[in-house]
């Protein structure tokens, strides 16, 4: 991958997009690109942090495992999200699993190398705390909707929160979720049940708020579904 080419790559991320071609360059100069497989894991819960990394293409799930093996999903990213997001400015252990999920392109920068440029370009690191900042406030949001909302709302939430990190438009009112996810996997997410997933969706169904395609993809009437919360 040339320079040109790795500058516009990384560009499409939030966390660059607003930087100079001047200040992108000490970025290139210590960013490193990898295609992963699926299946293979990033790194596990409780490693010690040592890169940031940044979707091209692909799927990852990012989980915790309890003490007593069982699994919950904190998120599954895609292209143009980073991650771990409190990845910068934490001298700390990774706080999940991240595993690859679909096959994947990913750019990765060394933590304590970007700690350095950040601390010899203030200006830089006033953006990129803009940025991280909006990020802490989408993960707060998404626990506010655990703790005001109750289950049936929750994997509403879930799914209109889905349409905008995996979803695809159809229509002004339909949105189709590229990514096919399990309800255990669905349960996972929301720290609930999958049995309890699996009725509420075919309630869903039932009244029209969701069908699925011949994929088995879920299709989302996200109007219809905005209206269920109020």
């Amino acid at each position: 991958m040339n320079l040109n080419s790795a500058k516009k790559l990384l560009q499409r991320f939030p966390l660059f997009k607003n930087l100079t071609d001047s200040e992108m360059e000490p970025v290139l100069d210590i960013a490193r690109n990898r295609l992963y497989r699926q299946g293979c894991h990033l790194f596990m819960q409780g490693e010690p942090l040592t890169n940031v990394y940044f979707i091209l293409d692909g799927k990852i799930k990012i989980y915790r495992t309890d003490l007593q093996g069982k699994e919950q999903i904190i998120n599954v990213l895609g292209e143009n999200q980073m991650f771990p997001h409190q990845g910068f400015f934490r001298n700390d252990n990774y706080p999940a699993h991240a595993e690859v999920l679909e096959e994947a392109t990913l750019v990765y920068i060394p933590i304590h190398q970007f700690e350095e440029f950040l601390i010899a370009n203030p200006r830089v690191s006033v953006k990129v705390f803009r940025v991280l900042g909006d990020i802490i406030v989408d993960l707060q949001n998404r626990l506010e909707e655990q703790i005001l909302h109750n289950t049936y709302e929750q994997i509403i939430l879930l799914l209109i929160h889905l349409t905008n990190s995996h979803g695809k438009q159809l229509s002004e009112e339909q949105y189709k979720i590229t990514t096919q996810f399990t309800n255990k996997e669905l349960a996972n997410m929301i720290g609930t049940s999958r049995e309890t997933v699996s009725r509420t969706l075919t309630l869903l169904k039932k009244n029209n708020l969701i069908e699925t395609n011949k994929k088995n993809n879920i299709i989302v009437n996200r109007t219809k579904l905005e209206e269920e919360l109020f």
